[in-house]
């Protein structure tokens, strides 16, 4: 980050956070810190309790609240797949540029060549597999939701906004909306149908495996 400011890039003047997971918001202390006037923005429960000593630089955001960036606005919208009770989606106003946090997350493949590239460029990659895949291990709760109904909010959501791209968290970003969001909605719905299975790891339940992992 210092490099970059370095090249004559203006201070940081805003953070807004998706939600409170540590890989996504684990170093705001130290960027607080670094960036003085700097304000924290976004869903702020408990933030206080962490870092007590930038209270007073925390602004809350609630749907339909902007940031101005001239120009061009960041504005707090609904986040349709939640992963915790404190997520919010940003939208950048100018570009229509939709930013899900983890709504989106799936995982791409270095070995063939996927970094760098947009979701609709990465032809081997298997988007309702990886999709579902992740949100096995991440959103349990897809379990118990009728997922059709979240898809479809989602779908009144970008239309609402006119989306123009998506910018996942976990994943690549989507420049072809109406043909990338079905695929990852499948993704979604075939993660509903998997059994819980109380872990992560799938282990067998019955025979010479089950006996291998009690000994």
């Amino acid at each position: 980050m210092g490099e970059l400011f370095a090249r004559g890039v203006p201070a940081l003047k805003y953070l807004f956070v998706t939600h409170q997971e540590t890989p996504h918001c684990g170093g705001l202390g130290r960027v607080l810190e670094n960036f003085p006037d700097a304000l924290l923005c976004g869903d702020v429960s408990d933030y206080h309790l962490a870092f007590p000593q930038y209270e007073h630089r925390m602004r809350w955001m609630h749907e339909g609240d902007e940031i101005d960036l001239g120009g061009r606005s960041l504005m707090a919208v609904e986040p349709v797949i939640r992963d915790l009770r404190t997520t919010w989606w940003a939208f950048e106003t100018r570009e229509r540029v939709l930013f899900p946090g983890d709504g989106f997350a799936y995982s791409h493949y270095h070995e063939d060549g996927h970094c760098g590239l947009v979701a609709e460029e990465a032809t081997s990659l298997d988007l309702p597999d990886v999709s579902s895949t992740f949100a096995d291990l991440a959103l349990f709760w897809t379990k118990f939701a009728d997922m059709n109904a979240y898809c479809d909010r989602l779908d009144l959501l970008i239309e609402r906004l006119g989306v123009r791209t998506i910018a996942p968290t976990h994943g690549l970003p989507i420049t072809d909306v109406k043909a990338t969001v079905p695929k990852v909605q499948a993704g979604l719905k075939a993660a509903a149908l998997m059994p819980e299975s109380g872990t992560n790891e799938k282990i067998p339940a019955t025979g010479a495996g089950a006996a291998r992992t009690a000994a």
